[in-house]
């Protein structure tokens, strides 16, 4: 017959050893050299982050200010181009006067001329000019009076000598009974050498 101890043994109780050191195991040196090796890495990921989401604050405050700066500058841009047209026109204009003040000196000086020599009680009533040949028509209170127009010609230095009197005939105005002096006068205008 067999038997069977169905009570368990006992078991010895350990002995109390001396503690062990927990560096002194190979498998806890690991585990701790482990453990702090993932500490730094997730500390260095972590500070990672940390720079990259300061970078990016940056980076948009950046991008803002140089969004409001091209604003500005595309207005600016737009107002110096409205200037340059500006100045562009007016530089035209400019050269169109020259232009013009080359191309009008004698008409210019003949009016100046006639304007200038006009004494009173004498008004002219028509003028007509072919290339250098003038005649004049006008009215005139007195003789004196178309005598210092036509010496006051002659002066200027713009027409050449002699300044001649067509025609000068006497009018009756009906209103005041005073005489009117209508005269037709001949000149060539020719302007003074420089």
């Amino acid at each position: 017959m067999i038997h069977i101890n169905l009570l368990s043994p006992e078991r010895e109780k350990p002995s109390r050893r001396e503690p062990v050191s927990s560096f002194d195991r190979s498998g806890q040196k690991i585990t701790v050299a482990c453990t702090l090796m993932l500490v730094a890495a997730a500390a260095g990921v972590g500070w990672w982050y940390w720079s990259l989401q300061q970078e990016s604050a940056r980076l948009a405050d950046v991008l803002a200010s140089a969004k409001q700066e091209s604003q500005r500058l595309r207005a600016a841009i737009v107002q110096v181009q409205k200037f340059e047209d500006q100045r562009a026109q007016l530089q035209q204009r400019v050269t169109l006067i020259e232009q013009l003040k080359r191309g009008q000196s004698g008409p210019v000086h003949l009016l100046d001329q006639i304007s200038r020599g006009l004494p009173e009680q004498l008004w002219l009533t028509q003028f007509e000019q072919k290339g250098d040949d003038l005649t004049i028509e006008g009215r005139c209170m007195t003789l004196n009076s178309l005598s210092d127009f036509v010496g006051n010609l002659e002066r200027s230095g713009w027409f050449k000598r002699p300044v001649e009197i067509l025609d000068s005939r006497s009018d009756q105005v009906q209103a005041a009974d005073t005489s009117v002096i209508k005269f037709t006068i001949k000149a060539k205008f020719a302007p003074p050498v420089a």
